[in-house]
């Protein structure tokens, strides 16, 4: 039986991730759309890559759990890549704490619970985490640790304290990095390592939602005003997810890797800081 990558999101940002730990393994692509994951698997198949689909709500707990029994079934699973979630432009603040805090809490356990030995996993989380003003102690190890069902009923979660979807993904953002360096202490038990990347504006549909979107002006001025002077490619996360899945990055674990093109520098110390 072949290793098993599974891959939760089927887009852009996911696939490039797929491109490069992928080979002579096979690919499990999951996606909330059949149709998506299908799409995406039939690029891959053409270059290459052995790939099956899945499709999976990942704030189910239910689609989850049979996503990893069916992962299972093919192979030990010796990669996770979860690039799959909502934007600020694109749902409500409940449905981001559901799908991208919830959700990813979700499939670190059920997948922490299988992981192969020597295997690895990144998470996709984002520069809004980084802008999220400090949170308190006990705020931070309430998101890291609290039982995956019990975390939406968090106080400092509720309607009214979390009441504009940006402040919700943000949230959700810090919450993901957290809940991994917490969840590396148990995937080290399994022998296994699990990372989060933290990237700026990477130009896919979702990145190009948001610039035609309401917030569009303000993440235009936010390239603009960045040392790099541009948004990031797929093709850049998974360059670093590469290294961080991979024995190269065989000491890093219970991180987060912030690759935004200097738009969270420029935040607190330049230009794009708060006047």
């Amino acid at each position: 039986m072949k290793e098993v990558i599974v891959v939760i999101g089927a887009g852009q940002i996911g696939q490039a991730i797929a491109r490069r730990v992928g080979v002579g393994k096979q690919i499990v692509l999951a996606d909330l759309r059949q149709e998506n994951a299908s799409a995406a698997a039939t690029v891959l198949a053409n270059a290459g890559y052995e790939v099956s689909t899945a499709e999976v709500d990942a704030s189910s707990r239910a689609a989850v759990e049979k996503l990893v029994a069916t992962a299972s079934a093919l192979g030990p699973i010796t990669g996770l890549i979860h690039a799959a979630g909502v934007s600020p432009s694109q749902a409500s603040p409940a449905t981001i704490l559901k799908v991208d805090l919830y959700g990813t809490a979700l499939i670190l356990e059920e997948f922490g619970k299988v992981i192969a030995p020597g295997g690895s996993g990144v998470v996709i989380a984002s520069q809004s985490g980084h802008r999220l003003a400090p949170l308190a102690v006990e705020q931070n190890k309430a998101l890291a640790t609290t039982p995956v069902e019990a975390l939406l009923g968090l106080a400092f979660l509720q309607p009214d304290q979390v009441t504009d979807s940006l402040h919700a993904y943000q949230l959700a953002k810090r919450g993901n990095s957290l809940r991994v360096m917490a969840e590396a202490v148990r995937w080290g038990r399994r022998g296994a390592r699990i990372n989060t990347i933290s990237p700026g504006i990477i130009i896919t549909p979702l990145a190009n939602d948001e610039l035609r979107g309401p917030r569009g002006d303000g993440y235009r001025r936010m390239i603009e005003l960045s040392p790099a002077k541009r948004a990031g490619t797929p093709d850049e996360v998974g360059s670093v997810a590469a290294l961080l899945m991979g024995p190269d990055g065989g000491f890093i674990t219970g991180s987060d890797f912030l690759m935004d093109g200097g738009v969270t520098a420029s935040y607190w110390y330049g230009e794009l800081a708060p006047r």
